[in-house]
């Protein structure tokens, strides 16, 4: 008998889920707060990626170092998200501030 081990499916599931789930995170944080809030994703990633070192096991570990480092990455989707709104691509919110 074949004894299957699941927990690359359910990383990459979950690598998915976290990607989809960030996308509309970083679109509405910067339209209400601008690109400025980008130290929270940078301390939102720093603070998964400890976590993922010291977390039992290996499917949660590997969960929050995929939730770090795309926190991480989404400090740069916040620039090119400013970048989108000023061509148009996306809506600008009237009640802040440029």
């Amino acid at each position: 008998m074949i004894n299957m081990n699941y927990d690359g499916i359910i990383i990459g599931i979950g690598t998915f889920l976290i990607i989809g789930l960030l996308h509309p995170v970083v679109i509405k944080a910067e339209y209400y707060f601008s690109s400025r809030v980008w130290p929270a994703f940078l301390v939102a990633g720093i603070v998964c990626i400890g976590l993922s070192l010291i977390s039992p096991g290996r499917i949660l570990p590997a969960l929050l170092a995929v939730l770090g480092f795309s926190f991480l990455w989404s400090i740069k989707e916040l620039a090119e998200q400013e970048e989108r709104v000023k061509k148009g691509w996306f809506p600008d919110n009237p009640k802040r501030k440029r």
